[in-house]
């Protein structure tokens, strides 16, 4: 993923508008004309389309599910698998992602998933209104990726391991989507942000999780 990211949420520049140069699409204009656009709108198909910029996008995808307040009709275990092969396969280096052919077959935008593309889509568009680059130097460095595989992971693993039905799985899958947004902005506030939801919500599961387990131990 390191150099992969052209800023996508610039305005245009003075020149551009004098020579009607057209703006630069933001990233959630080119997510919407994928989800919109024809074709089948399968997770392999959005590897193919976005390249090098699929490892954050379909970690956006994937998270979202979770971390949106939403119904899932119990798939968010299966995008979450998907997620954290996709986090090791940064760390591990690789610059195309790869997939079984089952998985790449999965069904991303249906009818069924318009109301998740929607609340998705607002979240994209309220982190673009308020984003600019910054330190942008730091998102195309191979640490980088490896650092942004290893807290992808962590937050898939807080969603994953989190108890069916409390809740408590948004927050560490929310902040995976931000930090991956902010990966894709090349926003550095942003990846910050990400990083303290993801933490904040890894905290409040081993919390909970540890008076749970202490209020068992008083009974017996």
């Amino acid at each position: 993923m390191t150099s992969q990211t052209q800023p996508m949420n610039r305005p245009p520049s003075g020149a551009a508008r004098a020579t009607g140069q057209a703006e630069p699409l933001t990233l959630s204009d080119q997510l919407e004309r994928w989800l919109t656009g024809e074709g089948e709108k399968t997770l392999g198909n959005l590897v193919h389309a976005f390249g090098d910029k699929s490892f954050a996008i379909v970690l956006v995808l994937l998270l979202g599910v979770p971390a949106l307040p939403l119904p899932t009709g119990g798939v968010t275990h299966l995008f979450e698998l998907i997620a954290a092969l996709i986090a090791l396969e940064l760390i591990a280096g690789r610059h195309e992602v790869w997939l079984p052919q089952r998985w790449r077959a999965l069904e991303l935008a249906g009818a069924r998933q318009q109301r998740f593309i929607a609340g998705l889509m607002r979240l994209i568009r309220r982190l673009e209104r308020y984003s600019r680059p910054r330190l942008r130097f730091f998102f195309r460095q191979r640490f980088t990726d490896i650092l942004f595989g290893l807290l992808a992971i962590a937050g898939t693993a807080g969603a994953f391991l989190a108890p069916p039905f409390s809740g408590l799985d948004t927050l560490p899958a929310l902040g995976v989507v931000v930090l991956s947004l902010g990966v894709l902005l090349e926003d550095a506030l942003v990846a910050l942000v990400g990083m303290l939801l993801g933490t904040t919500g890894i905290a409040l599961e081993l919390a909970l999780g540890g008076a749970v387990l202490h209020g068992i131990s008083s009974i017996l």
